[in-house]
């Protein structure tokens, strides 16, 4: 689990921490580890940190958010936008960027 942070997202946004490099690279057949910053592409995979209280329907009733703490996610490519706090980086994005929750 990642540390306390402190950002309150609002509305239905949330903040996730990118995976490690680790956690995104690929490892061979042989065994080689090759890192994700070899693709040069960013994270598509984080840990959810902080989640907002949620949307608001247009009846004006609060909608929940289907994410919590700790929650693994796959999001879009280009829908976070990225954020630095005390020297570590973040995404911000809305809840509709998550495309699914890893179990």
């Amino acid at each position: 689990m990642s540390k306390k942070i402190s950002m309150k997202p609002l509305g239905d946004r949330v903040v996730v921490k990118p995976a490690s490099e680790h956690e995104r690279g690929k490892k061979t057949k042989s065994g080689i580890y090759i890192p994700e910053t070899v693709e040069k592409d960013r994270s598509e995979r984080g840990e959810v940190v902080a989640v907002g209280a949620g949307k608001m329907s247009d009846e004006g009733k609060l909608l929940p958010m289907h994410v919590k703490v700790g929650d693994m996610v796959l999001f879009t490519k280009y829908g976070p936008d990225e954020v630095k706090l005390d020297g570590e980086d973040y995404f911000i994005l809305s809840e509709s960027n998550i495309l699914a929750v890893l179990e």
